[in-house]
């Protein structure tokens, strides 16, 4: 358990580092501690970010995580353990693949593939630029200093203010606390967000990966919500990632700001689609994602005839 004198990422660190492996024939075994979350239920990008440390954990040091892609079966109980079955599919020249499974004790909460490649390797070279004119991370509000008025009412508005282990910053208002009347009006769920962890992070590059695919995860739901005209305060409305998946392009350091680009295409059947862009702040092109989730609301009350 989390000490008073551990900050929260000092925490998440300590969580991201699983058991020492135990390997059988092409598996290797491993187990992590679940970090709170409010829901009660095991969080999704915890999840997938010990997904690709375990997976880290069964290849060479010179391949680094280039994409991981995970579907999740069921919701996890964050009171217990979580246990990592890595199966070594295949060792290329260049790529090593892996699937990972992780249970409690009711069974399957998330199967993955991940693709682990030596780094250094040429190739061809382009990318998306930045958007222009993005505000300062610095001259907006955190999500701690808006939800600190709530923290005592809520345990959420708790989570963000003392127990989440990034600085994150919206360019536009934050759903978080109300819907988005312009973006409903203009149909869209464009959205930019800032995003740093809260504090140094001095640790190989393999948990900066890691820890880009536990941040993301708190804010990849957000443009479904903003074009729907919701927010996360709207009664009733109930959600959980179907599937998640990430790209890395470049080496990460979360010790420094990363501006996260998101829209969302489509959203039909209570599920919905969004994608991400990761841009550090001197316009590189590091990462992408994309998740689908379930959003579901109550359907409006009709007057009995």
């Amino acid at each position: 358990m989390k000490s008073e004198a551990t900050s929260p990422l000092d925490h998440v660190i300590d969580v991201l580092q699983l058991s020492k492996p135990t390997i059988k024939h092409d598996h290797t075994y491993l187990t992590g501690e679940s970090l709170y979350f409010p829901t009660g239920r095991v969080y999704g990008g915890q999840v997938i970010a010990q997904s690709v440390m375990a997976a880290a954990a069964s290849v060479e040091t010179n391949r680094l995580p280039n994409s991981i892609h995970g579907y999740f079966i069921t919701a996890g109980d964050i009171h217990q353990d979580v246990h990592f079955d890595v199966e070594r599919l295949r060792d290329g020249r260049s790529f090593s693949a892996r699937r990972v499974n992780v249970t409690q004790d009711k069974g399957a909460i998330l199967t993955a593939i991940a693709s682990f490649q030596v780094q250094g390797q040429p190739g061809i070279t382009f990318a998306d630029a930045m958007p222009n004119n993005v505000p300062d991370p610095e001259s907006l509000p955190s999500a701690k200093d808006l939800m600190a008025p709530y923290a005592q009412y809520s345990t959420f508005a708790n989570y963000y203010v003392n127990q989440s282990p990034f600085d994150i910053r919206h360019v536009e208002n934050t759903v978080m606390l109300g819907s988005d009347a312009t973006a409903t009006a203009h149909d869209t769920g464009h959205q930019m967000v800032w995003m740093r962890a809260d504090g140094a992070v001095n640790a190989p590059q393999v948990v900066h990966r890691a820890l880009l695919a536990l941040g993301c995860d708190q804010i990849m739901m957000e443009p479904v919500v903003r074009r729907a005209g919701l927010s996360f305060m709207t009664k009733g409305m109930s959600y959980a990632t179907i599937d998640h998946s990430m790209w890395w392009y470049e080496n990460i350091d979360m010790s420094q700001w990363h501006l996260y680009v998101q829209d969302t295409p489509v959203a039909a059947h209570g599920r919905g689609l969004t994608h991400a862009k990761v841009f550090t702040t001197d316009g590189r092109l590091v990462a992408a994602m994309a998740q689908e989730a379930m959003v579901r609301v109550p359907e409006p009350e009709t007057d009995k005839q």
